[in-house]
């Protein structure tokens, strides 16, 4: 038996059959039987705005997986740029292919002096490293206009491993400009975490070691924020690309949608509640205020799920490893309690609230010795990876040029007037 749904205008008495299929109704029936009425859905909280294969999320039972594995299977065999290659084409890389992609990341890390020189150290002392990096993404754009033809598979292929291999570059660069750091090179000796990890925090010594735990919880944290199926950043990529840009200036708008504060910024806020509770004492009056609405308890709950954020428990783990070797931040005993007490309160679990991934990950960076401000830029490194992944998806489907509906609320055909004859409101 098919599964359907059968609507009906009351008006005429006319109904159409609708089936559904993969959970969705499609809106081109809808649309024959009722032409010029649109779905009224703020913030698409409820409408399906593509057809996906790359990221399935079931927010009810806490599930995330990649191209049908799950996330923390990959978080604990697999590697960021084996991940990158899996959402990118479908399947996991065979030994040679993994060889060649690696390489082709590997030595395409170097940003163009005239990126370097020119357009970030034009930028003001002081400029927010975020938005630095959404600037010179769009900038490679003019560098590369091969990139233009987006039909091209091979040139397709190259933009997508520049923009893989440079956005660490880009990152890494934005960051030591705005402390007033010289720029490192990348180093192609070193896997993709620990060259990251070198051109942010190397000095005088000939070559950077990097911990190996800390350069595995990158990983894994690049891992966890490859993909999230249809965010605001994601759904942002898509839009543009619809519009036949080429890969850089959709990236750039999609790490734009990344810099608000609702979207990359959560972690930030996070740290920021944490230091201002200040002590475990203060939590329970903290949660008093929650509940009185008087604050917000960052870092639980999510649009998507209505369980633990599965992300949430692998950063959980992760933080306590990365802790061994830097030492415990400070705020960690306040987030646990702040869990603890939420976990065990009617008000939250009601309310289906847990901790999220954003939750523990800016512990861990903070604790890493990130500041704040890279936070949003520490997002969107990993992130790239699945917005071209959507890129490539959103081209292959031969997808029209994104055009949304709207309710028009505004004042019904009126005649103009001289500027003399107007009348104040």
């Amino acid at each position: 038996m098919t599964e359907s749904i059968t609507v009906t205008d009351n008006r005429t008495g006319e109904s159409v059959e609708i089936p559904i299929m993969n959970g969705a109704v499609s809106s081109t029936a809808w649309a024959k039987l009722l032409p010029g009425i649109w779905f009224h859905d703020p913030a698409f909280m409820n409408t399906a705005e593509c057809e996906s294969s790359i990221t399935y999320i079931d927010g009810d039972a806490g599930i995330l997986r990649y191209r049908g594995y799950p996330i923390e299977e990959l978080a604990s065999k697999s590697t960021y740029l084996e991940v990158a290659y899996l959402l990118l084409y479908g399947e996991l890389p065979t030994e040679a292919q993994f060889s060649q992609f690696k390489h082709e990341i590997t030595h395409h890390t170097f940003i163009h002096e005239n990126v370097r020189k020119r357009f970030l150290e034009g930028f003001h002392y002081d400029a927010h490293p975020m938005g630095m990096l959404v600037s010179a993404i769009a900038a490679l754009s003019t560098f590369y206009p091969d990139a233009k033809d987006i039909f091209d598979e091979d040139r397709g292929h190259e933009q997508i491993i520049r923009l893989i291999a440079k956005v660490p570059t880009i990152a890494a660069a934005a960051h030591r400009f705005s402390v007033g750091m010289p720029f490192v090179y990348p180093d192609n000796d070193l896997s993709f975490p620990e060259n990251f990890l070198s051109m942010m925090w190397k000095t005088a010594e000939p070559r950077f070691a990097a911990n190996p735990k800390l350069a595995r919880a990158i990983d894994v944290l690049f891992i966890l924020h490859a993909d999230h199926e249809q965010n605001c950043s994601t759904t942002t990529m898509r839009v543009i690309g619809s519009s036949h840009a080429d890969p850089y200036v959709a990236c750039a708008g999609a790490a734009a949608a990344l810099y608000g504060p609702r979207h990359g910024g959560a972690n930030e806020a996070v740290v920021r509640m944490l230091s201002s509770i200040g002590s475990m004492d203060n939590v329970p009056e903290f949660i008093r205020g929650v509940k009185a609405g008087n604050g917000r308890l960052q870092g639980f709950g999510h649009r998507v799920y209505k369980n633990y954020d599965p992300r949430a428990k692998i950063v959980r783990q992760i933080a306590y490893e990365v802790f061994e070797v830097t030492g415990k931040n400070p705020l960690l005993d306040i987030a646990l309690k702040l869990e603890e007490v939420a976990l065990s309160d009617e008000y939250f679990i009601s309310r289906k609230l847990y901790p999220n991934v954003d939750f523990y990950s800016g512990l861990i960076y903070q604790a890493m010795g990130f500041p704040l401000t890279m936070f949003p830029v520490l997002f969107a490194i990993p992130r790239t990876s699945g917005w071209l992944a959507h890129w490539l998806e959103m081209l292959s489907m031969n997808t029209k040029i994104a055009r949304p509906r709207q309710v028009y609320t505004g004042s019904p055909e009126r005649s103009y007037l001289p500027i003399e004859q107007r009348k104040p409101e």
